[in-house]
């Protein structure tokens, strides 16, 4: 792999320069390395650069922070002796060169200074260990102590030191590690790997939210199955998420056999990022069924069921968001409607179907029936592909009969049109169960076709449904 001198790509990434400028005011040595300098070679560096001094890190940023305005801010972190610069949409990190190590229990790393070679040791990765020197005696030199670019090559995660003390220090690296081979469909080396697998425990001393990131980055992988099955393999899956990996295994009985959901889940999740980039649809094509285990049952008529999973699953998702310590908020509410709606779409491929079975489809998925749709269409796997060809036609009409209906009865985000504020003016009613059951049945009418989509026909059928329970108009 040919190596591109330091110059060519100070001309693509001018903030280069800029530290250039600032190591030699202050006399600091100074080396760009890590991340950025492996994606260089893989023609897929963006903005966030990472510097390493030998001396004070902190200082080096404020030098070059003065040097790109009077006016710039660094951000400092004095336990760890590090600092951030963000300027015009790149992030510019410092580092003094140290040595790092975790206690048996701790989260959080012991620091002390060290040299180029001991920071580079401390990486977590041959490619990543990768530097060029910004000095000027040595200036655009290349520092590649541990053959990162021989890995890189071969497409190999590997670590500079032994793994088990790679792993040991920081246990995240061993997230790190799946999670690179799946962004960079690499390989993992089989020492690291094992490693990996032998240390998988220690994970339990990293935050959820350090976890969680990583696994997000897999999941917003171009083949996010890979860095599952990783985990799998590894046994850090049943560490950190043990409800997708009891996904897998196949139970028969009288011959008959159930499909692997894991795999099924895997070949779901690969499928709908085909089509998307949306993270939180991601996420529900993974926990689409993440309740067939607990309402798996055999019937020795009916074969294997997993009766109610959507419902249960939807029940989940909220605990499985708070323990990963993911969003409680929309983009929760968003999953777990999807992950109870993904079966409700296939019934409507059927030609008896009733209009109301596709009102009502509209009225719950809303703004999100055409996600629901992608991963409705994301969950068929099966390896015959003229079943699948037909599954996929048969959508296709169940969406043009959706768009007729929407069409005619502008019914995403419905809401009934006349409210429960004027339900009980209108009859003098106090907040109560009536109300909602007037209500009710106005949506309940058009919903099944009764009446229209408009407040004069849903006055018309509220008044009789009020006469019903002997309700009349205010007066006033």
């Amino acid at each position: 792999m040919k190596i591109p001198k330091l110059e060519n790509i100070i001309s693509d990434f001018p903030h280069l320069e800029v530290v250039i400028k600032a190591a030699e005011k202050s006399g600091i040595p100074t080396y760009v390395v890590g991340g950025f300098v492996r994606d260089v070679f893989l023609k897929r560096a963006k903005g966030d650069i990472d510097f390493v001094c030998v001396g004070d890190g902190i200082a080096l940023a404020k030098e070059t922070a003065a040097l790109i305005s009077a006016k710039k801010k660094v951000q400092i972190f004095k336990k760890y002796g590090t600092a951030h610069i963000s300027d015009k949409g790149v992030d510019l990190e410092f580092v003094g060169a140290r040595k790092e190590s975790y206690s048996k229990d701790s989260r959080n790393p012991d620091v002390e200074p060290g040299t180029l070679d001991d920071d580079l040791s401390r990486r977590d990765f041959t490619i990543n260990a990768m530097s060029y020197s910004l000095n000027q005696d040595d200036f655009g030199t290349f520092l590649d102590p541990f053959e990162g670019l021989k890995d890189l090559g071969k497409k190999l995660i590997k670590t500079p030191l032994d793994p088990d003390t790679t792993f040991s220090d920081d246990p995240l690296r061993m997230m790190r590690a799946i999670r690179f081979a799946t962004q960079l469909e690499f390989d993992i080396a089989p020492e690291t790997f094992d490693s990996i697998t032998r240390n998988r425990e220690r994970i339990r001393i990293i935050s959820r939210e350090r976890i969680t990131t990583e696994l997000n980055k897999i999941i917003a992988s171009r083949l996010p199955s890979y860095g599952f099955k990783l985990l799998f393999a590894s046994g850090l899956l049943q560490e950190i998420f043990p409800e997708v990996s009891d996904l897998h295994g196949v139970e028969i009985r009288n011959k008959q056999a159930h499909k692997d959901n894991f795999y099924h889940t895997l070949k779901v999740l690969d499928n709908i990022s085909e089509k998307t980039d949306n993270l939180w649809l991601r996420w529900s094509a993974l926990l689409h069924d993440i309740a067939k285990p607990a309402t798996k049952r055999f019937d020795p008529k009916a074969g294997w069921t997993f009766h109610g999973h959507e419902d249960k699953g939807a029940r989940m998702v909220p605990g499985i968001f708070r323990k990963l310590k993911l969003p409680l908020d929309e983009r929760m509410k968003y999953v777990q409607k999807l992950v109870r709606l993904h079966l409700r779409p296939i019934p409507l491929v059927r030609e008896d179907i009733t209009d109301s079975a596709l009102r009502r489809l509209l009225f719950e998925a809303g703004n999100d029936i055409e996600d629901l749709l992608t991963l409705c269409r994301a969950d068929i796997t099966s390896k015959n592909e003229k079943k699948v060809k037909t599954y996929l036609r048969n959508f296709d009409k169940v969406e043009e009969k959706l768009r007729e209906i929407e069409e005619k009865d502008k019914l995403r985000n419905f809401q009934p049109p006349i409210s429960g504020n004027e339900i009980m003016e209108m009859f003098s009613l106090p907040p109560n169960k009536i109300v909602g059951d007037l209500k009710n049945g106005i949506r309940n009418a058009i919903l099944e076709g009764e009446i229209g989509n408009n407040y004069d026909e849903a006055f018309r059928f509220l008044i009789k449904l009020a006469e019903k329970k002997g309700l009349e108009p205010s007066k006033n």
